[in-house]
């Protein structure tokens, strides 16, 4: 069942008042949105009630008065259509689960595209399940993780064909940064609603970001050049450049995977668990390291590109409240960044990306230490991020409508 917008939904109610054939179907992009009545099988008595919805989305104060409208659904039905733009797609499959999934469905059905989720046997009551127009279960084996089945890009691939799905939106987490998932898509002549298999192979590793960044001349925290295979490089890295270091997962995000070293009896331990933790959450084990610093200011800068080099930055959130690594408050503007350093920044952030031909949503991540007002390139987030809305909200741009729009051309 397609959730109506709030002008349908008027339109909807108002058909109540009236005799069942005097309303005609609106059709936008094919679809019957609502109806509308006409002027002349309008019963008079409940017209005496209540205004037309004509009368109260699309006419004058003057016209209001009477219900009487020449205003026929050839008329309006003309009027919508030039007003919306043809949708991007057919019909998107939102390949996550929970807030993120229904934030996707949300904007293709404003979009006037056809919606798909799939759930997991734990999901079977989410939210997300019903929210779009159909809803595919996710099989696993009994003793299997629940986080699983949103990694089973054959099985998801598999829906999607069934489904007659022609566009992915990946989401943020699980496969959102995956470049062999988003291969699957294009094998199979399906849009991923994402980054470039090329950009997703150069960022979704944090080291190979860390060297495209350093390629660009983009400051990098002092780190590991890549992934590292035991604790024993860890601990040479550590005698090197002393403590605290802190180790990241190489692929993915959202704090998983990440444990600062401040004593040497930990690195081993450490080690094994950030490692253990991000081959749990990414399906990838690779971690690394750097020089830890200490109560730096967190700065990220969302930007867009076309996949052509031309790349813009929607400004700087400030999300340096954390706790365990885990962003809990976002604030956009970076409202106390100096003016000079938050230009530095946005300049930093587009040209990085705009070498790399980088295609869709993304957010370049920084460090600036407070003790000198450095800053420190730490990653790019190659997805939409959790946060997106609060840039959403300030800038008035919706991310997500935009990333679908620029993956269907």
């Amino acid at each position: 069942m397609r959730v109506l917008s709030a002008a349908a939904a008027v339109l909807a109610a108002a058909a109540c008042i009236c005799n069942s054939d005097a309303f005609q179907p609106v059709r936008v992009g094919g679809k019957i949105s609502a109806t509308i009545p006409t002027s002349s099988n309008v019963k008079s008595s409940s017209a005496a009630l209540s205004p037309s919805p004509l009368s109260m989305v699309a006419t004058s104060p003057s016209d209001a008065a009477s219900e009487t409208s020449s205003a026929t659904p050839e008329v309006v039905s003309n009027l919508m259509a030039t007003q919306a733009p043809p949708p991007p797609f057919k019909k998107v499959m939102a390949a996550n689960r929970a807030e993120i999934a229904v934030r996707i469905v949300r904007a293709c059905i404003e979009l006037n595209m056809a919606t798909v989720a799939i759930y997991g046997h734990e999901d079977r009551y989410s939210q997300h399940r019903w929210a779009p127009d159909q809803s595919f279960q996710i099989e696993k084996d009994p003793d299997a993780t629940p986080i699983s089945a949103y990694l089973d890009i054959p099985q998801i691939i598999s829906i999607a064909k069934k489904a007659g799905v022609d566009a992915i939106h990946p989401g943020y987490g699980f496969l959102s940064e995956s470049p062999e998932f988003a291969q699957a898509c294009a094998d199979n002549d399906i849009t991923f609603v994402g980054p470039t298999v090329d950009n997703l192979n150069t960022f979704s590793d944090k080291t190979s970001a860390r060297a495209a960044a350093i390629a660009a001349g983009v400051p990098v925290v002092p780190g590991s050049d890549g992934a590292l295979g035991s604790a024993a490089e860890v601990q040479a890295f550590v005698d090197e450049y002393g403590l605290p270091v802190i180790i990241k997962a190489a692929m993915g995000g959202g704090g998983k995977g990440m444990r600062v070293i401040r004593n040497m009896e930990d690195v081993t331990p450490f080690f094994e668990s950030a490692s253990s933790e991000a081959l749990a959450s990414f399906g990838d084990g690779s971690v690394f390291v750097e020089k830890f610093i200490e109560r730096p200011r967190h700065i990220e800068v969302q930007i867009i590109g076309d996949g052509t080099g031309d790349v813009v930055h929607l400004y700087e959130r400030d999300c340096s409240v954390q706790r365990r690594h885990q962003k809990v408050i976002e604030m956009a503007p970076g409202w106390s960044l100096p003016d000079e350093l938050r230009a530095d920044l946005h300049n930093y952030a587009t040209e990085l990306t705009s070498r790399a031909k980088y295609k869709n949503a993304g957010t370049v991540e920084f460090l600036v230490d407070t003790a000198d007002m450095k800053a420190y390139f730490i990653e790019v987030n190659p997805r939409i991020q959790v946060e997106h809305t609060v840039t959403e909200e300030v800038t008035g741009v919706d991310i997500v409508k935009a990333q679908l729009r620029i993956a269907a051309g």
